[in-house]
This record gives structure tokens, C-alpha cells and sequence, in this order.
């Protein structure tokens, strides 16, 4: 399936792009993002189980487990701080 990928942030500045456009066999977030960290090099540094992430699924926060379907955009960025 095809999956809209954004980075922002942190994650953006690091992998060097805001957004790509995958083919995937990846059922679920966590899924995708392991995809991503076995491409090793940065995406395995900053998509790292380690670090904690916060992802949304068509402008959602989602869980882990939660599903991708066809054409789903799936946003990757850092816990904001504030002060």
C-alpha cells in the first residue's frame, strides 16, 4: 500500500526531508516505523524505539497499533515542551 509519510521538527532537520511517499507491506504505525529503522543510518537514530515519538494518522494521534490503509498520511514528530 501507499503511505504519506511527514517528518517534522527535530526529525525533519535530522533525516534531511519533511515528507516521502512509501510502498509498504506494514499493517500498523509500529510496523512502519520498524521498516524505517531497518533502513539503518539516521532513520534508525532518530525513529529509534528509544526515543520517544509521537505520531498522528490523518491529522490523529494513533497508537502504535493503529492501522494504515491506503493513502493514510502518517506524521512523525518529537514531544513538544513548553515553558
Amino acid at each position: 500500500m501507499r503511505v504519506n509519510v511527514l517528518y517534522f521538527a527535530s526529525i525533519r532537520e535530522s533525516i534531511g526531508v519533511s515528507a516521502e511517499v512509501l510502498q509498504t507491506q506494514a499493517q500498523n504505525v509500529e510496523q512502519l516505523r520498524d521498516e524505517l529503522i531497518n533502513r539503518g543510518g539516521i532513520y534508525a537514530e532518530v525513529l529509534s524505539p528509544n526515543k520517544v515519538l509521537k505520531t498522528a494518522l490523518n491529522q490523529e494521534m494513533c497508537t502504535p497499533q493503529s492501522p494504515l490503509s491506503e493513502g493514510c498520511e502518517l506524521a512523525f514528530f518529537p514531544p513538544v515542551t513548553g515553558g
